[in-house]
């Protein structure tokens, strides 16, 4: 029950990110424009990809002609239901680097905007600005090769008729979740100055919040217009998550806990003005913090 009440306490986190749109809502409006491009682009491929996935089951399957057409037909939709799993995998944590790394200007503001309010905000980074998309860049290609790496066991597991259709899916998004909680933390990490392999391991210290931010996260980009509006609310959401992994891996990392805003308890993402987008882009403490 404990583990069932963290994963609880993760997807409660994303329903906080998404407070922000009333708090700030301009600056959630420039976070949305990036997820709208690049998702309009991946929506297509993934038409695509799930136009084609009978086809590449038939394809994948020529042992299969001979059975018996109940046999055949169990096996194939196993694996066009792989297939399209495999795709929408991949294709929600590439389409969470690239949009990170297109709006990377209008995230870093909302990153910004709620170590701000959340209290003891890490100084700025001054690695410049190419140094940290590069590590970024980075961080997200050895994301995307361990996604897919865990892709095709997922894919192979799509052969194994009612697991394939059952179990699978739900290991898939899961799955999909941890990728996407580590890759929406990467702001706040690397301002503590914590690496890819050191983030991974403090958010396993609590694996269950993590994994029920990233899961409702995964699941909100199935809908339509979902990533649209989620994706900004997602960073910030992030940004809570790890700030609460960093105190708990080491005490000294996360500042203020989740939801305590200048010493008042429950006070975190509330409303503070009109001025949001200004007083993230200055470095200033955000009115009424």
């Amino acid at each position: 029950m404990s583990a069932l009440r963290e994963f609880g306490s993760g997807v409660a986190l994303l329903g906080r990110g998404l407070r922000l749109w009333g708090s700030s809502p301009r600056l959630m409006l420039l976070g949305a424009v990036p997820a709208l491009i690049v998702g309009a682009v991946f929506v297509g491929l993934l038409v695509l990809v799930n136009g084609v996935a009978d086809d590449l089951a038939v394809a994948a399957t020529p042992f299969a002609d001979r059975w018996p057409d109940a046999g055949r037909l169990v096996v194939r939709t196993g694996v066009a239901a792989a297939i399209a799993l495999l795709s929408v995998l991949l294709a929600v944590v590439t389409f969470t680097a690239v949009t990170l790394l297109v709006g990377d200007p209008f995230y870093e503001r909302i990153w910004r905007r709620v170590e701000q309010q959340e209290g003891d905000a890490p100084p700025d980074d001054d690695r410049g600005f190419w140094r940290g998309l590069l590590r970024s860049a980075g961080d997200s290609l050895r994301l995307l090769a361990a996604a897919a790496a865990v892709g095709a066991c997922l894919f192979v597991g799509g052969f194994v008729p009612v697991v394939g259709q059952t179990v699978v899916p739900v290991l898939g998004a899961l799955t999909g979740g941890w990728f996407l909680a580590v890759e929406l933390t990467g702001w706040a990490f690397d301002a503590r100055g914590r690496t890819l392999r050191q983030r991974r391991r403090a958010l396993s210290v609590n694996r269950a919040r993590t994994l029920g931010l990233g899961t409702a996260t995964w699941l909100s980009f199935l809908v339509p217009l979902g990533a649209v509006v989620v994706m900004p609310a997602a960073v910030a959401a992030a940004t809570l998550l790890a700030r609460d992994a960093a105190r708990a891996e080491d005490g000294t990392g996360g500042g203020a806990p989740a939801g305590v805003r200048a010493g008042v308890p429950g006070a975190g993402l509330v409303p503070d003005g009109p001025a949001d987008a200004s007083s993230a882009s200055t470095g200033t403490t955000a009115p009424g913090a």
